[in-house]
């Protein structure tokens, strides 16, 4: 498949469509790949609320987004669809394209420069958050964390009353490594990306992202 992320002129909004097929033969296609940017301009021009929505714009005067993936299905001879499909607003929107388009991410932030939402952007790509911050990560996922760090700390033979001050301590590493604005910045890890938006963009924060990678 390709991933396509794109953003609008004025860097406020951005769209992430992945257009999946069967094999790699039909993904490198040059007339496959046009077909993904073309449903991501369409997209990001109308900036629909849901994939239902992008698959009833139109793409030509002949079909729509979804007529044209049926349609496409039977030249090709493979199952063609839009697998994903997100949205990001913000003060400063950027996005990445990871080399051979299969995987793509968007990054906002609250005030700056496109450049420094781009580099979020390769962040995101780079380190696969789990979520924005500690607040974003769903308490299944910490539960989860904590029950895997007090098996450890039992297994280490650590007293009882220890047990569940050292698993707060690994969950608190474990937001460290796997938060977007916890982590070490890719480009200069004495700064947590919080600190570089905020060193860079006069005190700017981020305020979201999106990740979208093939078979994901």
């Amino acid at each position: 498949g390709a991933v396509i992320a794109l953003i609008n002129e004025s860097n406020t909004r951005g769209i992430i469509v992945s257009l999946n097929c069967e094999t790699d033969f039909v993904a490198m296609n040059d007339r496959f790949v046009d077909i993904a940017r073309k449903m991501a301009a369409i997209a990001l021009a109308s900036f629909p609320a849901s994939k239902e929505d992008l698959l009833a714009l139109k793409f030509d005067d002949s079909y729509s987004v979804a007529e044209k993936l049926i349609e496409q299905t039977g030249v090709i001879g493979e199952k063609i669809e839009i697998a994903y499909y997100e949205t990001l607003e913000g003060a400063v929107v950027s996005g990445y394209i990871h080399s051979g388009s299969k995987l793509a991410t968007l990054a906002a932030i609250s005030a700056g420069v496109p450049e420094t939402a781009k580099d979020i952007a390769m962040q995101a790509a780079a380190m696969n958050p789990v979520g924005l911050d500690r607040s974003s990560v769903s308490a299944d996922v910490i539960e989860r964390e904590l029950e895997i760090a007090r098996d450890l700390v039992r297994q280490e033979g650590k007293p009882e009353e220890m047990i569940e001050r050292i698993a707060q301590g690994k969950l608190g590493k474990f937001f460290k490594d796997n938060t977007l604005v916890e982590q070490d910045f890719i480009k200069d890890n004495k700064l947590s990306v919080a600190a570089y938006v905020a060193a860079a963009s006069a005190g700017a924060t981020v305020t979201g992202f999106r990740r979208v990678g093939l078979g994901v």
